[in-house]
C-alpha cells in the first residue's frame, strides 16, 4: 500500500484556518470514533490521524488541495454505517466528517425534485418529501441513521428497489469535489440527456473514491395513498423463492419482496423477545409490500397476491403488521448481538438462479462448519447470508475460515451472472475477493479511471481498488 506523509502541526494549523479552530480534531480520544464505522473486528480498526468537520463544498475543496499539495490521504465519513467498512481510514491520514453539509436547500413540489446537501439524514429526505405528498423512493434499512451523500457513494439498495430500483435511480445529478479540489456540478435536472458522458452515474458508487460529494439533486414522485403489506408462510423454502418470477409476471407491481429463512427468524425474535406465527414450526417468511393509487386495485392486487401465493406453497397469508418490518429491520443488529464480529454478505444474483445459488449455501454451511442465517431482497437477487461466529472461535480462526468460505463462495456467484455486492460496496473487507474475482481487463479500466481523477492517490485509498 503507498506510503503518505504524517499530518504535521503545519497540516494542523492550515486545516484550522480552513474550518475553523473548533472543526479539527486531533485529540486521541475523540479520533477513537473514527477508526471504525459499522465493523466490530478490532483487527481491521485504523485510526486516523485527525479528524475534520467542514462547513461546505468550498471548505472542502481547499482541504483536497492541501491534501494534493503534502501528499495525506482522505477519508470522507457518511453515517457510518457501512458493511463494507468503507469509512474506514485504512491508510491514516485525515477523516472529512460530512455531518455539517445538512441542509434540506430546495424542495420543488411543481418540478418533484429536492437538492439536499450529503449530510442529509435519509430519513429526512424522506418525511420532507412525504409531507407534501410526493416521495423519495430510496430506502435503505439504514435510513434513520445513514446520509444521503453515502447512500450515493455506494449506490444502496434498500426495501423499495424492486419498483423503484437502487439509489442511482433516484438522482437527478450532483455537486462533487473532485480529488485535485476542483468543484463540479455532474448532470442536470433534466429526464434525459445525451450530451457528453454521464458523470453523476460514474461517481455514484464509487466509494468516494473519485471524489467527494457534497449537493444532490433527487427525484421525487406521486406517495402512492394505498399500501399493504402481506406475509407469506412457506415450510419449503424454495417453493418460496420459485414463487419470485410468478409474482413478477403477474402484474400486482410490487414494491418490495423480502425473505427470512427460519433461522433469521427464531435469531430476530429472541433478541426482541417477540413471538411470531409459524417460527416455532421451522417456516420461513416472504414480505411482500404493493402500493396503489386505488382502493380497487389495491384490494384487487391484495387477492390475487394471496391466491397466488397459496397456490405456490404457502402455508398461510395475512396482512403483515409493524412488528414484521420490525423483525426485518433489526435482523442485523440480532446478528450483531450473537456475534460481535459482525459478518454480512450482500451477493446478487439473476433473479432466475437465486433458487441454484441458494440451494448452495446449505452445503458451504456444512462444508465450513459455520452457523449461517439469510435474509434476502428476493425480488431483486439480492441475497444476504450471514455467517456468524456462534462457536467461538479465535478471531484469528474465524477470520480463515471466513476468507476460505468467501474464496469458494464468491466464484459460485460469479459463475451464475451475478457480482459480490449487490448495495454494500467493496471497500476494504472484500478488496482482495474483488480483484480476484474481477477479470483483469474490467480492473484495468477501473484503475485507469481512478488514476486519471486521482493522479496523487489521496481519495479513500484502500478502498474498492488498489493503484499504489
Amino acid at each position: 500500500m503507498e506510503t503518505y506523509q504524517s499530518i504535521t502541526p503545519e497540516i494542523i494549523e492550515k486545516l484550522k484556518a480552513i474550518t475553523g479552530p473548533s472543526y479539527v480534531k486531533t485529540d486521541k480520544d475523540i479520533l477513537v470514533q473514527y477508526q471504525t464505522d459499522y465493523e466490530t473486528d478490532p483487527r481491521r480498526f485504523h485510526l486516523p490521524e485527525a479528524a475534520v468537520i467542514p462547513a461546505n463544498a468550498e471548505e472542502i475543496s481547499q482541504i483536497v488541495k492541501l491534501a494534493n499539495e503534502y501528499h495525506f490521504p482522505i477519508t470522507v465519513r457518511s453515517g457510518g454505517t457501512s458493511l463494507a467498512d468503507g469509512a474506514i481510514p485504512v491508510c491514516g491520514g485525515l477523516v472529512l466528517c460530512m455531518e455539517r453539509l445538512n441542509k434540506i436547500i430546495e424542495l420543488n413540489e411543481e418540478g418533484m425534485y429536492m437538492t439536499v446537501e450529503a449530510g442529509v439524514r435519509t430519513v429526512d429526505l424522506q418525511n420532507a418529501a412525504k409531507k407534501v405528498g410526493l416521495m423519495y423512493a430510496g430506502d435503505p434499512s439504514s435510513a434513520e441513521s445513514c446520509l444521503i451523500g453515502g447512500n450515493l457513494a455506494t449506490n444502496a439498495g434498500g426495501l423499495r428497489a424492486v419498483r423503484y430500483g437502487v439509489t442511482r435511480d433516484q438522482v437527478y445529478c450532483l455537486e462533487i469535489v473532485t480529488p485535485t479540489g476542483d468543484i463540479v456540478e455532474c448532470g442536470r435536472i433534466l429526464k434525459k440527456c445525451s450530451t457528453g458522458y454521464d458523470l453523476e452515474q460514474l461517481i455514484i458508487g464509487s466509494e468516494g473514491t473519485l471524489g467527494i460529494i457534497t449537493k444532490v439533486t433527487v427525484k421525487l414522485i406521486p406517495l402512492p395513498p394505498y399500501r399493504f403489506d402481506v406475509l407469506a408462510v412457506y415450510t419449503d423454502p424454495r417453493k418460496a423463492l420459485y414463487m419470485v418470477p410468478k409474482l413478477l409476471k403477474a402484474g400486482i407491481d410490487p414494491t418490495s419482496i423480502e425473505f427470512m429463512d427460519n433461522e433469521a427468524l427464531r435469531m430476530t425474535c429472541k433478541f426482541l423477545d417477540m413471538k411470531m406465527p409459524h417460527v416455532d414450526e421451522g417456516c420461513d417468511y416472504v414480505i411482500v409490500t404493493v402500493e396503489s393509487f386505488s382502493e380497487d386495485d389495491s384490494d384487487r392486487k391484495m387477492e390475487q397476491l394471496c391466491d397466488l401465493a397459496e397456490a405456490n406453497g404457502s402455508i398461510d397469508e395475512f396482512e403483515a403488521d409493524k412488528r414484521i418490518w420490525t423483525l426485518r429491520k433489526q435482523f442485523a443488529e440480532a446478528a450483531r448481538d450473537v456475534d460481535k464480529m459482525f459478518q454480512t454478505e450482500d451477493f446478487v444474483v439473476p433473479l432466475d438462479k437465486i433458487p441454484e445459488i441458494t440451494k448452495q449455501i446449505p452445503e458451504l454451511r456444512e462444508k465450513y462448519d459455520l452457523y449461517c442465517v439469510t435474509v434476502a431482497h428476493i425480488g431483486d437477487g439480492n441475497i444476504h447470508v450471514l455467517p456468524l461466529n456462534a462457536k467461538g472461535l479465535s478471531p484469528e480462526e474465524w477470520f480463515q475460515k471466513i476468507k476460505a468460505f468467501h474464496r469458494d463462495l464468491f466464484p459460485r456467484v460469479y459463475a451464475l451472472g451475478g457480482k459480490m455486492s449487490g448495495e454494500h460496496g467493496i471497500g476494504y473487507k472484500k478488496l482482495e475477493e474483488f480483484a480476484l474475482c474481477t477479470p483483469q481487463a474490467e480492473l484495468n479500466v477501473i484503475k485507469a479511471i481512478k488514476k486519471a481523477l486521482d493522479p496523487n492517490n489521496i481519495m479513500n485509498p484502500g478502498k474498492l481498488v488498489e493503484i499504489g
